[in-house]
Parts: structure tokens; C-alpha cells; sequence
């Protein structure tokens, strides 16, 4: 099956929404299949082998220029591949990154307008490459907030166009009421041409159903899978302390970072509980630098400074290495996750997990078997089961075999290719169809 994945750059951030589409290319590719990864916006950027094209379309650069002055709506192509071009768009990126949500409505409402948007050109060119050039069987979008283009596609192409729900209420929410409220009546709108939507979890499907008025039945769930490369191998448990608790994730307020510093103060102050330090890393941008800091700042404060490490990860063998060293990792959501991939990753290497009773946590933990649930945004509860878990061994061992022999038969990425051709062939089946000259 030819199958078009168009994925949405996170402008130089690892983004688990675009390096899920990476992985999910790679293991659709390895079954046979021609799956081509479509960068919009910015470069992706992964710690695995970059499978996605080097051609950008939705550059961001145009995509802004066009979205201010009605000069860059009428620019010769031959400028705007200029202003696509790669190594620019990821120099770019460092100053997007620090753009707040909720200054980007008017452009996000452009972008879902598609053809009636300043942004119709940038649409037309996808639009007569993928029927025109490439000519899939199917296309997937990463997400509905790149759906505008589907209307117009659908005049010139016939095939099924699904979407991708991941995240896309994260982003939502982060807008001004008045522009949330036009983007959700827009990709409602646009839902009409698609032929379903894929989840990453059963309580995403759920309440995104609900969030956006779409069908139920048209959104099937696939678990995301992770690539089994370097992770696994023995496992060494600590008989004695010191143990060690681990973070990795985009180091922001989202993900709970704070409320995991808060549970190591409690911990570290809490008479009898075991002598134990944390260990940090995953993606920070400049954006979180000073909000990390203030993190850092509390655990000196408390005396506890020289028991954190903070280290990076750029690479996939280091990320790997990083797991490796940690007795139990946590990453205390504030939002409701809708995937989980680090905690796939974490029980990849045995690593058992403790994560808030919200979002797709415990969907995953039930199935896996691999970790333990507490109370959400609750320091207290997190630093108690944190406790608890690293004083008993053989609960720890328990979790960590059940947790990694779940993600290596039912979490990998070949798992979710094999689901995912399933849905889509289901589709293109159903709907023969012919291209037609733009």
C-alpha cells in the first residue's frame, strides 16, 4: 500500500507526536509497504533515524508571511521553496519555539479555512503533489489542525484521508476562547471530508469524541509502539540504596516536573524512607529555561543539590543509557496524556513506572502490568508510592518483568505498523478512486 503520513514539525523540539509518525514509517516501511513521512511547518526532528522527506511543505516561514502581508500570498514558488528550505526553517525554529499559543489563533483559523485561507497556496502545492506526483492509496494526518487541506484534496483525489488524534485539545486549549471556539467548528467542518480518525488510547478516543462532536465509531484506537533497537538486555536491581528516580520527558510545567521535584523533597524528608537521588533529562527549550531553574533552585534550597543530576539525551543510545541507570521513573502529568510513549520506553529497559490515575496511564499500566497509579497533581501520594516501590524488591522486580515483556510483544512499533494497515485497507477498499489533473 502507498500511504502519504503528513506530520506536523515541532520547530527543533523532539515532539512525541511527530517521532511516533517517524517510527510508525519505518516499521510500515520494513513490512513492505511505500510509506512516505511529509514534514508541514518545520523539519521533525527524532532521536531515531529520520525517515521523513527533506522537502517542507506548510514552511513556516511562508506560512507566517503569508498569514501578514498579502505580498507573500502572490510570491513566485521558486521564492517560497527558498523560504522552505531545511536548514533555514530549523534556524528559524529556535526563535518560533518561544511563541505562546494563544497568539496563534488567527493563524491556526487561516490554516483550517484551507483554500478560503492567506495560506491557499501553500494548500495548493500539497494538494497537486500528492495527486499529481506522489499519488497514495491513502493519507494520515498527524493531526486536525492540518485538516483545511483535506476539502480541497478531496476535489482532485479520491482516496480515504484519515487524521490522527494525539494532542490536538492540548494545543486548543491554549488558545483564546473566541479562536478555540472557530477551530473546533472548522475541524468539524473538515471532518466531513475524512474518512475516520485514528487514537492513540480508548480514554482519548473517548473524550475527543466528545470534544469535538466527532462520531465515535469512526475513531479506532492504536496503541502507539516504540522500536525495540537497544532497549532490553539484563537487568540489575539495587538490593540496597542509594536508588535512583527518573524524569524524562519535555521538560515543562505540562508534564508535572515540578510536582516530581515536590515528591523528592517529600520523600528526601520523610524519616525511614530510603536514601535515593533523581536523575533528569528529555527536551528543554529555552522557553522552560528559566522555569527549570526555579526547580533547580528549590531542591538546593532543601539541601539536596548535590543528589540531582540533570543530563542530556541527544542521541537514541543515550536516551537508552539514561534509562538504564534508573530504579523507577515518574512524569506526574498535569495534562491528560494521551499517549505515554517514555512510559513504554522506560518499561522497555525494565524500568517499572509511577505516573497519575488520568489520561492514557491507566490504560497503559493495566495492560502492561508495569507500574502503579496515584492521585493526580498530588505531591504527597507521588512521593509515598515512590517510597514505596523502591523498599520493595520483589514488587519492583514484579512490575519491572511483567511491565517489559508487555511492551516487547504488544508496544512495538511492527505492532502498531500491522494495526494501522489494517484500519487503512479496511478504507481503501472501500473506495476506489481515479486522480484527476489540478
Amino acid at each position: 500500500m502507498k500511504i502519504a503520513l503528513i506530520t506536523s514539525g515541532a520547530a527543533g523540539m523532539f515532539c512525541g507526536s511527530c517521532m511516533k509518525d517517524n517510527t510508525l514509517a519505518a516499521a510500515l516501511n520494513r513490512l513492505g509497504h511505500d510509506a512516505l513521512l511529509i514534514p508541514t511547518y518545520t523539519p521533525i526532528r527524532t532521536d531515531e533515524e529520520n525517515v521523513s522527506q527533506k522537502r517542507v511543505f506548510f514552511g513556516g516561514i511562508n506560512v507566517y508571511l503569508q498569514q501578514k502581508s498579502w505580498l507573500f500570498r502572490h510570491t513566485p514558488w521558486l521564492l517560497d521553496r527558498l523560504l522552505d528550505f531545511p536548514r533555514l526553517l530549523r534556524w528559524v525554529s529556535r526563535f518560533a519555539i518561544r511563541t505562546k499559543a494563544d497568539q496563534l489563533g488567527d493563524l491556526t483559523v487561516s490554516m483550517l479555512l484551507g483554500d478560503d485561507g492567506k495560506q491557499k497556496k501553500e494548500v495548493d502545492k500539497l494538494v497537486r503533489w500528492l495527486s499529481q506526483e506522489f499519488r497514495p492509496d491513502v493519507v494520515v494526518l498527524s493531526n486536525v489542525l492540518i485538516s483545511g487541506l483535506v476539502p480541497a484534496l478531496k476535489e482532485h483525489w479520491k482516496g480515504p484521508v484519515l487524521a490522527t488524534l494525539q494532542g490536538d485539545d492540548i494545543f486548543l486549549e491554549g488558545l483564546q476562547p473566541q479562536d478555540r471556539k472557530r477551530c473546533m467548528e472548522l475541524i468539524r467542518k473538515n471532518g466531513k471530508s475524512l474518512a475516520g480518525y485514528f487514537a492513540t488510547s480508548t480514554y482519548y478516543a473517548n473524550f475527543m469524541a466528545g470534544y469535538l462532536d466527532l462520531p465515535r465509531e469512526q475513531i479506532h484506537v492504536v496503541a502507539p509502539g516504540i522500536s525495540l533497537k537497544g532497549h532490553g538486555g539484563p537487568r540489575d536491581f539495587h538490593e540496597k540504596p542509594p536508588y535512583t528516580i527518573g524524569y524524562f520527558a519535555r521538560i515543562c510545567p505540562e508534564k508535572g516536573f515540578h510536582h516530581l521535584v515536590d515528591a523528592f523533597r517529600i520523600l528526601r524528608q520523610t524519616p525511614g524512607a530510603p536514601e535515593c537521588r533523581l536523575h533528569i533529562s528529555g527536551w528543554l527549550g529555552e522557553n522552560n529555561r528559566a522555569y527549570f531553574d526555579e526547580q533547580m533552585a528549590k531542591l538546593q534550597e532543601a539541601g539536596l543539590g548535590g543528589d540531582v543530576e540533570h543530563v542530556e539525551c541527544p542521541t537514541h543510545e543515550a536516551k537508552v543509557r539514561f534509562l538504564q541507570t534508573l530504579d523507577v521513573l515518574s512524569v506526574p502529568t498535569v495534562y491528560r496524556e494521551p499517549k505515554g510513549i517514555y512510559v513504554l520506553e522506560a518499561l522497555a529497559n525494565g524500568v517499572p513506572v509511577v505516573q497519575p490515575r488520568h489520561g492514557a496511564f491507566p490504560e497503559l499500566i493495566e495492560a502492561t502490568g508495569g507500574g502503579l497509579l496515584v492521585e493526580p497533581e498530588n505531591p504527597t501520594a507521588l512521593a509515598r508510592e515512590l517510597s514505596r516501590l523502591l523498599q520493595d524488591v520483589s514488587l519492583c522486580k514484579q512490575l519491572s518483568e511483567r511491565g517489559q515483556a508487555a511492551v516487547h510483544s504488544q508496544f512495538t512499533a511492527e505492532v502498531m505498523a500491522c494495526a494501522t494497515v489494517e484500519i487503512l485497507a479496511h478504507y481503501y477498499a472501500q473506495q476506489p478512486f481515479e486522480a484527476k489533473p489540478t
